[in-house]
């Protein structure tokens, strides 16, 4: 039997060395590696041999099942090699490579990013703080009352420790003004949080830019300059800019400001925003 075990072995190379595509090669492993397999068949007439002849058996099976796993893997092997090169017949490695697409700014951050510079160019600094808040930066200090519905769990992202997400970026205001002492002329841009029914014009998170000027001579007209500049230099020129008086009752004076647009290709139209004036 072991030179039935030798004669499969033989037969299996063969096949084996004949398959000129994965398809044959596949066929040929099913038939001397699979459940019906010779090997296999050979191998369960084990059961009728004396003892002393099953070893001689076991070790020619494995020594042809093991062979011919080595042909099957090198086989394979080389006609993938053969696939990867003919896959690239013709290929000029000297060619220079396409030019592949770059990504780009997200809408968000472009505006911001003009927003600073035009800002930046009146003199305001650039200022930062934590999206991690305290109560007091966050309500305390800009005298939101405690009852205030801003302060709701309903409203506001809370954490265990007593902190929450900013509900604006007046915190940095909050915090520059603690550090620094006037004149001050900063700008606080960046992201806010607030418990919003999620829609097709809210989420749970928004972005800001927030500015505060404290000095001895600081007057409405001059917030009412910086922005008349600000909209005409990011819309256009012929931007047109409207301030109407508004009560709001945690600011004074304060009015809300209408900014008419001529978007090209469509009507011109006019954009409401609110703005507030610090007294």
């Amino acid at each position: 039997m072991t030179e039935q075990a030798a004669q499969i072995q033989a037969d299996a190379l063969a096949a084996i060395d004949g398959a000129r595509n994965e398809a044959a090669l596949e066929k040929a492993r099913v038939k001397f590696l699979g459940k019906k397999s010779p090997l296999n068949a050979l191998a369960a007439e084990m059961r009728n041999l004396p003892n002393e002849d099953k070893p001689k058996l076991g070790a020619a099976l494995n020594m042809a099942r093991q062979a011919i796993s080595n042909a099957l893997e090198t086989s394979k092997q080389k006609l993938q090699d053969a696939a990867d090169a003919t896959s690239v017949e013709g290929l000029d490695v000297t060619m220079p490579p396409r030019e592949l697409p770059t990504g780009s700014l997200h809408p968000l951050t472009i505006v911001k990013d003009r927003a600073i510079q035009i800002l930046r160019r009146l003199g305001f600094a650039l200022a930062d703080g934590p999206e991690i808040e305290t109560e007091f930066h966050c309500f305390d200090a800009l005298n939101t009352p405690f009852d205030h519905p801003a302060r709701n769990d309903s409203d506001t992202f809370y954490f265990d420790s007593g902190k929450l997400l900013r509900t604006h970026t007046s915190s940095v205001q909050v915090r520059t003004m603690e550090k620094q002492t006037p004149p001050i002329k900063i700008i606080a841009p960046g992201s806010a949080y607030r418990r919003d029914e999620i829609d097709s014009t809210h989420l749970s998170v928004f972005n800001q830019l927030e500015g505060l000027y404290v000095d001895s001579d600081v007057r409405l007209s001059d917030l009412k300059g910086t922005l008349e500049f600000f909209y005409r230099a990011m819309f256009g020129d012929k931007t047109e800019v409207r301030f109407r008086p508004h009560f709001f009752p945690f600011t004074e004076p304060s009015f809300e400001i209408d900014v008419k647009l001529q978007v090209r290709g469509e009507k011109t139209k006019m954009d409401r925003s609110r703005r507030l004036w610090y007294g």
